[in-house]
């Protein structure tokens, strides 16, 4: 008894140990939380109506400032990805609107319209989002907005005293500010989704300002309006960039050295293919010269001589194998309509194709992977599948079943596959598992993985009728263009904001416009702007691609290309420069005058060069000599053949 009784003792001494050291861990978690959360280092509940997103804002003061900053995102749990289109159908819109992406790691831009009001003195500042029609109000004290940048962000300086909490950084104001997203008719289906799926959060901003800190580069752009009479001219907007601006020289440049230095990953012996394949860039490397072949449009070639050599070598050796396996609608199965209608013509193209396609493997020099990205995003969203992760993985085991029951792509580690996506998400969702294909991309960004020389552009190519995808084809000649540029189209991305404000209404030769009516009218007006204008504004969206290029080519209209970083399609044969204009974002308030100096004997070159190179961008039922079925298969080919290594 005595024993049982010492050891009941003991027992109840360690009881009373373990719950003291319970409560002095409760007590230090606590002591952190209440430290930390101030500064934006955790995540807190916070009451909020249903729908909110409520943000913790805790941005220290620069010290050589003597205004606080308070940035407000503009965010929704799942952030638009689409490009904007410049006359879409209403099915295509509600299709657009749906396509929401959900990212873990970052917060994603979206699409602001920002309402600069005639005094700036306002207690509330209104965001509206034009893709979900659901407009927020920050009530922020007095403020006048200074800054939009790329992710979405706005950016407020105010001259109101916050009570802040002092650090190392400064004052570091710890003020929350509740966005409340209201219901609208053309709400997405995502965000629906994510009321149900996501709680309500306090999101720290603390994480942006590092990565700021740690960008590789932090371009700023001043954007000044030029009021004309009515105000004075005043800054307006502060662009931010973290990713570096690849200039057209320097993508030029990336290509010489793709074609000088291969980086594909050598087979451990070459099969009768490779040797096929190393043959054939031998030809290319040492083409006969030809000036002007029947056809083709030499001025508008990078070199001429080995595109039409490398072109007939495909005619005649190229073979491709279409992999069998996955099931419809992700596989085998090609959408002709709309904005993503160029991965869906490929598919559907290549895929009764009896010239290159062969049924045995073995003979094969490339090999397809008949998926649709957005059939992909489509498929998996209705099986509950609301991000990137989930489609990526999906991806990877398809992969995996490649790999396991063939042995071509262990071979050469995937360096011989290919892939046709058009879909926004596509560069993202294959830059990974099929990171060593040659991947060809709408979402064609040179500082966001796509590689020069291995991946190649798609164009984006907004189809209407899939039984006539040529309707309307065609335009003035120059003398009949009185319309030095046109641009019109919704607030998509961080470009076109600027954009409208320093040339909205500026100039009488110059149609910078919003979006445009959509009904019949609307789109018939839209095509004659572009018809009866010299150049034609290409102006990023969201994503760097935008259908306007090609719109532009359609309708024989010089295209102006402003989008940093954008390859634009066939990039690896076609000299751009010699039919359209690129400008920096930055450039954006000398429009006009860059336009204005070039000379007429110029502009009428370039515009012949677009209507010589527009038979490279139109979709035939049946594929025809130098369309764009050919010339997409013929830029694969040829990162493939320029990939190959003699050992």
């Amino acid at each position: 008894m005595e024993t049982s009784a010492l050891f009941q003792r003991l027992c109840l001494v360690e009881i009373r140990r373990l719950l003291m050291v319970i409560g002095v861990a409760v007590v230090v978690i606590i002591l952190f939380q209440c430290f930390a959360l101030p500064y934006g280092k955790g995540w807190s509940v916070s009451p909020a109506n249903e729908g909110s997103v409520v943000l913790l804002v805790s941005n220290p003061i620069l010290p050589n400032s003597s205004k606080s900053s308070i940035r407000v995102f503009n965010i929704m749990t799942n952030g638009s990805d689409s490009s904007d289109l410049g006359e879409e159908d209403e099915a295509e819109i509600a299709d657009k609107d749906a396509d929401y992406e959900l990212k873990s790691d970052k917060i994603l831009q979206n699409d602001v319209m920002l309402k600069l009001g005639e005094t700036l003195g306002k207690s509330s500042i209104t965001v509206t989002d034009n893709t979900s029609s659901q407009e927020k109000s920050i009530e922020t004290g007095s403020k006048q907005l200074k800054q939009v940048d790329e992710n979405g962000i706005l950016e407020a300086t105010t001259s109101s005293t916050f009570g802040g909490i002092q650090s190392n950084a400064g004052t570091v104001p710890g003020e929350l500010l509740s966005i409340s997203k209201k219901n609208g008719e053309n709400r997405d289906r995502d965000s629906i989704a994510s009321d149900s799926l996501f709680p309500t959060k306090v999101i720290s901003l603390d994480h942006v300002v590092t990565q700021t800190k740690n960008a590789e580069l932090l371009q700023t752009i001043s954007v000044t309006l030029n009021n004309n009479s009515t105000r004075d001219s005043h800054s307006i907007s502060t662009l931010k960039r973290w990713e570096r601006s690849t200039s057209m020289s320097q993508m030029n440049s990336l290509l010489i050295h793709s074609l000088v230095y291969s980086h594909s990953m050598r087979p451990q012996r070459l099969y009768v293919r490779d040797r096929e394949l190393l043959s054939a860039k031998l030809e290319i490397e040492n083409a006969p010269r030809v000036d002007n072949p029947p056809g083709l449009y030499a001025y508008a070639f990078r070199n001429i001589s080995m595109f039409k050599r490398s072109y007939e070598l495909m005619e005649r050796m190229l073979k491709v194998y279409v992999y069998k396996e996955g099931e419809k609608p992700i596989f085998h199965q090609s959408k002709m309509r709309g904005i993503y209608a160029s991965e869906g013509w490929f598919m559907k193209l290549i895929e009764g194709n009896k010239k290159f396609v062969v049924r045995d493997p073995r003979k094969a020099h490339l090999f397809y992977l008949p998926f649709s990205p957005h059939m992909l995003r489509v498929a998996m969203f209705d099986r509950n599948s609301h991000n990137q992760k989930e489609l990526a993985e999906f991806l990877k085991n398809y992969v995996d079943l490649v790999a396991k029951k063939y042995s071509f792509w262990n071979r050469t580690g995937g360096t011989d596959h290919f892939l046709v996506g058009c879909h926004d998400w596509a560069s993202q969702l294959t830059r990974h598992h099929m990171r060593n294909c040659i991947r060809v991309l709408c979402n064609s960004n040179v500082a966001k993985g796509f590689k020069i020389g291995k991946d190649t552009t798609l164009p984006v190519t907004y189809i209407r009728s899939a039984e006539n995808p040529l309707k309307e084809l065609g335009g003035k000649p120059p003398s009949e263009r009185p319309i030095l540029a046109f641009f019109a189209g919704n607030m998509h991305g961080y470009v076109r904001p600027i954009l409208l404000e320093f040339w909205e209404n500026k100039e009488p030769d110059m149609k910078i416009l919003g979006p445009m009516s959509r009904d019949n009218a609307g789109k018939r007006r839209y095509r004659e702007y572009m018809k009866r204008s010299k150049y034609c504004i290409c102006a990023r969206g969201y994503e760097v691609h935008t259908p306007r290029v090609v719109e532009s080519i359609f309708y024989e209209c010089v295209p102006v290309i402003i989008s940093d970083n954008y390859v634009p399609p066939l990039f690896e044969v076609l000299n751009w420069e010699a039919f359209s204009v690129f400008i920096q974002e930055k450039d954006i308030p000398n429009l006009r005058n860059i336009l204005l100096s070039i000379p007429e004997e110029k502009y009428v070159a370039m515009q012949m060069g677009v209507k010589k190179v527009q038979q490279h961008f139109l979709w035939h039922k049946k594929p025809v000599k130098y369309d764009l079925f050919h010339m997409i298969l013929h830029s694969v080919w040829y990162n493939r053949v320029f990939q190959m290594e003699s050992k």
